[in-house]
């Protein structure tokens, strides 16, 4: 009797724990079911700064990691032919405005010299060259000394405060979604850190999923591009671009 009692006691034992181990996998199932994680890869605008004219890099100003302000100079270049042009130009242009005052000089001749001047003073000023936005210098291509030709790249700049990510997201799920809305972002590599994103835009037309996500299942499903911003939760620029993000839609 006594080794049957034991024997069902290990058997009462032995289904309580399946019966958790089920009601646990239910839960699980039930619980996660609506937090299915989205990953997306967040990107930055990024603006390359370029030459406007031929000639050689006298300075560059900042490194790769640096932060500009907009309007900060970033680049002189020396342009030696191009100074003594603008020189010439505003020594003309004193000249015939001095013989204009003097009825000595037309004016279609006083327009003429002035138009250059102010093509020359133009094309001075393309010598020095300043960050369009506030950022940080992604990358760095040349160094004084080096010779540059028109719209050869010479820095690579992004804000990256203002840093969003697309996720796709099926047929099915999009109707639950408008632009303006609030949704939370989770940065694995920070112990699933909280960062709130703000959807953007939501495609208009369906496409099928892009290559870069894992499964050929999952590539072949028509999915809706959904763009969500994080600008307002990068302060601190943890975000940086080609991070994966992961993003829970509402339930």
């Amino acid at each position: 009797m006594e080794g049957k009692s034991k024997k069902g006691g290990k058997t009462a034992w032995v289904i309580a724990i399946v019966v958790a181990i089920g009601i646990g996998v239910a839960v699980k199932l039930l619980w996660f079911e609506g937090t299915f994680r989205y990953a997306g890869t967040l990107e930055a605008t990024k603006v390359d700064i370029s030459s406007q004219v031929p000639s050689t890099i006298s300075a560059v100003h900042v490194r790769e990691g640096d932060h500009v302000t907009q309007n900060q100079l970033l680049i002189d270049l020396a342009c030696p032919d191009i100074a003594i042009a603008d020189q010439l130009a505003t020594i003309n242009y004193e000249r015939n405005m001095r013989l204009f005052r003097s009825g000595t000089a037309s004016r279609e001749t006083l327009d003429q010299v002035t138009n250059r001047k102010n093509d020359a003073d133009i094309r001075l000023g393309w010598c020095k060259i300043s960050s369009p936005l506030y950022g940080t210098v992604l990358n760095r291509y040349h160094e004084p000394g080096e010779w540059v030709n028109v719209g050869t790249k010479i820095l690579t700049l992004a804000n990256i405060k203002d840093i969003w990510a697309y996720i796709y997201v099926a047929q099915p799920e999009i109707w639950r979604l408008k632009p303006g809305e609030k949704l939370k972002g989770y940065l694995p590599e920070m112990h699933d850190r909280v960062f709130m994103g703000t959807i953007l835009k939501i495609n208009s037309e369906a496409e099928f999923t892009p290559k870069n996500v894992q499964t050929r299942a999952e590539r072949e499903r028509l999915v809706y591009g959904v763009k969500v911003s994080f600008l307002g939760s990068n302060d601190e620029e943890i975000l940086k671009p080609g991070m994966t993000i992961e993003i829970v839609l509402p339930r």
